[in-house]
């Protein structure tokens, strides 16, 4: 029902993850990202507090392995659930429940991790983990094309229909949240667009935020 990779950029300490599932607006449930701290992806037959609870425990500075054996403890149903996480030194945690959707698996490798269920077969996570680790650039362009790796390699027993990616750095909100949340035609394709498009005015939505004078133009009618 979904595929997904948490990752951590070594260079700039951006943290990031992207997602793709059958369901619609899967990023809307199932991302989470705290900049400073890490990723986590709750996905299969999910509970949207596991990500902001794992995050918690990280921020403690409990480590990703630690903090998901304690969130086992403290939530429910964990039998059905599939976490993916990542910390601020890019140390991995998944945990895949037995009663997980279809075919599941999960890959981790250096500064990623990756996962999936009701996959069209157990080649996907490690597709994107691979694909992850032999790029370079931005971790936005790396996550894209992890993402279509897994796509690639057979993603979903099913069509997918939403998508979704977020990157946190240094301020306390996402710095990119972009969704496709349903479409008859491929999402990633169409996150792909959203992204090539946001991409170069990320620090300008930035500045705006931070101090508006020294903007630049906001791009609309009548602004000089």
């Amino acid at each position: 029902m979904t595929f997904s990779l948490v990752a951590r950029c070594a260079e700039t300490g951006m943290f990031g993850l992207a997602i793709s599932s059958s369901s619609p607006a899967v990023a809307a449930r199932c991302a989470h990202a705290r900049a400073s701290v890490g990723a986590v992806a709750s996905q299969n037959v999910t509970d949207p507090r596991l990500g902001p609870m794992m995050l918690d425990l990280m921020e403690q500075g409990k480590p990703a392995p630690d903090a998901l054996a304690d969130l086992l403890t403290r939530a429910r149903f964990t039998e059905y659930r599939q976490v993916l996480a990542i910390d601020a030194t890019g140390r991995t945690a998944i945990h895949s429940g037995p009663k997980a959707l279809g075919i599941w698996t999960q890959a981790q490798g250096r500064d990623v991790a990756a996962g999936g269920n009701l996959l069209a077969n157990d080649t996907v996570p490690q597709a994107m983990v691979a694909r992850f680790e032999a790029s370079s650039g931005h971790l936005g362009d790396r996550l894209m094309a992890a993402l279509h790796a897994g796509l690639d390699a057979g993603g979903e027993a099913g069509p997918v229909h939403s998508a979704g990616m977020m990157l946190v750095d240094t301020i306390s909100w996402p710095v990119a949240d972009l969704r496709c949340d349903w479409t008859e035609d491929c999402p990633i394709r169409q996150l792909s667009v959203a992204w090539e498009i946001y991409k170069p005015q990320i620090d300008a939505y930035i500045q705006r935020a931070l101090d508006p004078r020294e903007a630049p133009s906001y791009g609309v009618a009548g602004d000089e």
